[in-house]
């Protein structure tokens, strides 16, 4: 006869990692459709659901079980998770929204990409491609980029100016490349 999840639960308590898994595949489906009703995107689901029996195993020791079965611990986890995700998601489209639109065609941008400059831009630390991306690139003034980057303006204004001179140095090394082995052809 198979044990319930009282017992299995009581096993995992102290670390089981066996019978955390039983309950695991005992109860994953049922989290999931629940979930499924909650979230929109399927990587949502299974993020969500990765979430609430991380939580589980965190929380083991503290998890209330309801007439000995511990899914409707399981299902109000999952509730509050895809409440989370449902805020982060709006968070980041209200983010998103926030942002310019890009002014560059893509023909424009993949001409960009190959030239000697993309090249040097794609050398620097992701910092310095930060920094330059929003002020250069979009043309963001200096207390936008700041706001975005969660630092203060003079930080932005230090850090661009930095930033330029490290692109014209590496610009500098490919055209100055560039330049002997077309001498040499």
């Amino acid at each position: 006869m198979e044990a319930d999840d009282a017992e299995v639960w009581a096993r995992a308590i102290p670390g089981d990692g066996e019978s955390f898994g039983v309950v695991f595949d005992r109860h994953r489906d049922r989290v999931r459709r629940h979930l499924t009703r909650l979230l929109e995107s399927p990587q949502d689901v299974e993020d969500a659901v990765a979430v609430v029996f991380l939580e589980a195993w965190r929380r083991r020791a503290s998890v209330r079980l309801v007439q000995g079965s511990v899914l409707p611990w399981l299902l109000v986890t999952a509730t509050y998770t895809a409440n989370n995700v449902r805020r982060s998601t709006r968070r980041y489209r209200v983010l998103l929204d926030r942002l310019p639109r890009p002014e560059l065609e893509m023909e424009q941008a993949a001409a960009l990409e190959e030239s000697d400059v993309g090249t040097a831009l794609r050398r620097l630390s992701q910092a310095d491609q930060q920094i330059l991306t929003l002020c250069v690139l979009e043309e963001w003034s200096e207390r936008d980029a700041a706001e975005a980057l969660r630092v203060r303006p003079g930080t932005v204004k230090s850090r661009l100016h930095r930033a330029k001179k490290r692109l014209a140095d590496q610009f500098e090394i490919l055209t100055a490349a560039g330049s002997e082995v077309r001498h040499v052809v």
